[in-house]
Formats: structure tokens, sequence, C-alpha cells
């Protein structure tokens, strides 16, 4: 029997989990490794700072579930990987062994980099639902004392789409709440562009969000960096194309929300072989490290390079679909080399994204998320709203049934010819 270990909880480690046991059976073990057994749905926590959801709505007891579903749980969280010994060190001084071992931990969340920044000191977060319920406490004054609004993503951020979205999102708050006169709203980035989001584009991701960004009265700066945060006023360079100084701002907020740049967890930094300087883990075209070959990683904390040189650092996003192919192609290649066979399966690192505005949103395609692309569509549209709440509860039903991927879902992506796997080649001793 073998055992094969998760290494975090969040939306790619418990579908990995799931399929795990699905494509593994009885025979052999499976386990997670989390700090706490609750599930969030971070999609939804731009919602949780304006008020349209509780921390309630957006999170399920994993305990009851992997119990349900025969998966090992040590919610006392990782200490510390002994990769050479093939050992976790838990919290709590315990230790679990495995065989295999998936890191699905997701980042670290580097607000220390930057003066000032992050929930404990002058500014907001959604990246975490504790940091949105924290937020709407913010929100909630804003409406009372209305004044400037700073919304965005520093430099080395990876992930640009919930700064679009909260910006959109706040925007209608505050209209609804009839305060959106009296809230200046300024969008600030690190990307080249606007509807960069660290993929150089996605279709007319630049059109579409610069027309949004136009419509509703939020002014814009990008090649942004953050030099610090003082109560009430935030310092960014502005730099050229050519990677110079272009302007300095001193923008006033009474509010602001900013996405940080990610690290790889404490646990697992710093293990040579396993990770790069920043700490995501090193993966082969498998989800495979090199040095470690019985360790595999999915999701936010794989390591993949920049898409080409900005004159302000951008990091490559790592989106829900883009992270479910990784669980598929990691969970058939740990079940082949439990059976003595080698791994072959690839993720296609497709991505599908709605971005919600509030009353509207922006969807795209792209196959894959690195370019050049077979597929590269996006448009906007009151629809796209709507198509965000419906994954939130279709997801959501999900991990509390404990399935990785219904059959009508496996169906209704191969209608849209929409691939998890590359096409896996078989020589001619198979």
């Amino acid at each position: 029997m073998s055992h094969v270990v998760v290494l975090g909880a969040g939306l790619g480690g418990t579908i990995m989990a799931y399929e795990l046991k699905d494509i593994l059976g009885r025979e052999h073990k499976v386990s997670v490794v989390n700090k706490g057994s609750q599930y969030a749905f971070v999609p939804s926590n731009p919602w949780v700072a304006v008020g349209w959801r509780d921390q309630k709505s957006v999170t399920i007891d994993l305990e009851p579930v992997f119990k349900k579903r025969d998966i090992g749980f040590f919610p006392q969280g990782a200490k510390r990987l002994n990769a050479a010994d093939r050992r976790i060190e838990l919290l709590d001084g315990s230790v679990v062994d495995y065989d295999y071992l998936v890191i699905a931990t997701g980042p670290e969340l580097a607000f220390d980099e930057i003066e000032g920044f992050g929930p404990e000191h002058q500014t907001q977060s959604v990246c975490q639902v504790d940091h949105a319920v924290s937020a709407k406490s913010a929100f909630d004054e804003l409406v009372a004392n209305p004044g400037p609004v700073i919304i965005g993503a520093v430099q080395g951020a990876s992930c640009f789409g919930p700064a679009y979205e909260f910006a959109f999102i706040l925007d209608k708050a505050l209209r609804d709440a009839k305060v959106r006169d009296r809230v200046p709203m300024t969008f600030v980035t690190s990307e080249p562009y606007v509807g960069h989001l660290g993929l150089d584009g996605v279709g007319d991701t630049k059109g579409l969000l610069e027309s949004e960004m136009r419509a509703h009265h939020i002014k814009f700066i990008c090649n942004a960096k953050v030099d610090k945060f003082e109560a009430g006023t935030v310092s960014v360079s502005e730099m050229a194309d050519d990677g110079t100084l272009k302007q300095t701002h001193e923008l006033p907020f009474v509010y602001s929300m900013m996405l940080p740049a990610f690290r790889g967890v404490e646990a697992v930094r710093d293990i040579e072989g396993l990770t790069n300087p920043r700490g995501f883990i090193l993966a082969d075209k498998h989800q495979r490290n090199p040095a470690f070959p019985e360790i595999f990683s999915v999701g936010v904390c794989v390591a993949i390079p920049p898409i080409g040189k900005t004159p302000v650092p951008v990091g490559v996003p790592k989106t829900g679909f883009m992270i479910e192919s990784m669980v598929t192609a990691t969970a058939r290649n740990i079940s082949r080399l439990v059976a003595g066979e080698q791994p072959d399966a690839q993720a296609t690192w497709n991505a599908i994204c709605l971005a919600d505005f509030g009353d509207n949103g922006i969807a795209f395609v792209a196959q894959p998320q690195i370019p050049p692309r077979n597929v590269n569509w996006a448009a906007s549209g009151k629809w796209v709203h709507t198509a965000k709440i419906g994954f939130e509860k279709y997801f959501m039903h999900k991990i509390r049934s404990g399935q990785s991927e219904p059959f009508y879902e496996h169906l209704a992506l191969q209608v849209l010819g929409i691939e998890k796997l590359k096409a896996i080649k078989l020589d001619s001793k198979e």
C-alpha cells in the first residue's frame, strides 16, 4: 500500500485529494495536511468585503467530507517538510510519513516587502476570507465617511483578476449606497497596461478593461512600483517603458486594497532542489520535482517564469481551471508510479476565467494560458455576473460532496473542446 499525502487544502489541494482517492481506490491511503479544517472559496472574498456574502456562506468544514471519503486528515498544519526523509513535521510536533507528496500549499502573502502594506497596517486585502471580513468593516467606515480609494496590485503580484473584480464590485456597492460621487477611485497596477493580467492580455482584455475603467470613472496608473504606504497616503513610482523613472505620485486614500506579491510558504522554502529562490516548487512537464521525483506540485505554489520582461516585475497567475488541469495530470501520474509505470500525463494549462464586476463582468478563455495560444477569446456582459454566482454554488457543491469532476462537468467541457490533459502518446510497447 502506498501513502499519498497532499500538503494544503485550498482549491487545488482539496480537489487533488478527491481525485487521488478516485483513481487509487481503497488499496492505497490518501491523507491531507492543512492548517485548520475550514475550506474557504477565495473567489467569493470580494463579495464578502462589501457585505454581499458572509464568512459562513463561503466556508466549508472539510473534516466530515474527508471522513466520508476515507481520506486521512491532519488539521494541525505543517511546520517543515523533510524532503530527504519523506516526512512532514507538523506544528504540534507529530510527523506524517509519505511515499508520494503533492504540494498544494498556495502562497505566502509578501506584505512585509513594502512598508506599511497589508491588513495589519494601512491597507485592506481580499486574499483570505478573514482579511475580507476585516475589509467589510473598513468598507462600512468608507460609506459613512467617503473619500479617495486606491485599488490594484503591487510589483511582483501575479494575481490581478481579483483586483479588477474588487474595483468594480466596490464601485457598484458605493453606487448602491449612493456615495460613489464622493469617492474618487484610482487603479494602481504593476502591469504594463490595463488588462495585461500577467498574461500579456487575453483576447481584447486591454480594450475591454480600459473601456470599463473609463465608464466607471476609475483612473489608472500602470507600470507602478509602490514605495510605501503611510496613514492616508501611498507613494508610487511610475516607470517608463525602458525601466527609468517617469513620474512619482503621492496619492491620498481613506481606503485601499492592493494585492501583494506571493512567495512560497515557510514549510517548504529554501529546500535545495525543491524550490526556486522565491520559494515556489520546481516542476517538470508532469508536475514532478526533478530533485525529489516522489514530490509533485499543483496550484499557486508551482514555479512558473514570467511571460516576458516588463518595466515593473509582474508574475504569472495560476487560474482555477489551469490548477484543475494540473490536478488531473498529477493524479494520473502518481497512479502510474504506484502501478510501477512512468508518468505520461501533461496538464494543458488551459484557462477559463469569470471576472465579476458586480452587475456585469468579463470572461475569457485562453488555451493554453501561456501564449502563444490556440484559443484567445474575451467577452463582456451581464451574463458573466450571473455565471460567476452559478459557478460559486456549483464549485462549493463539489467540495461539500467530495467530488472532483462530476460526469456532467466532464461532458460539458468535452463538448466545448476544453481539455485538462494533453493528448497522451503511447509507444509501441503499450
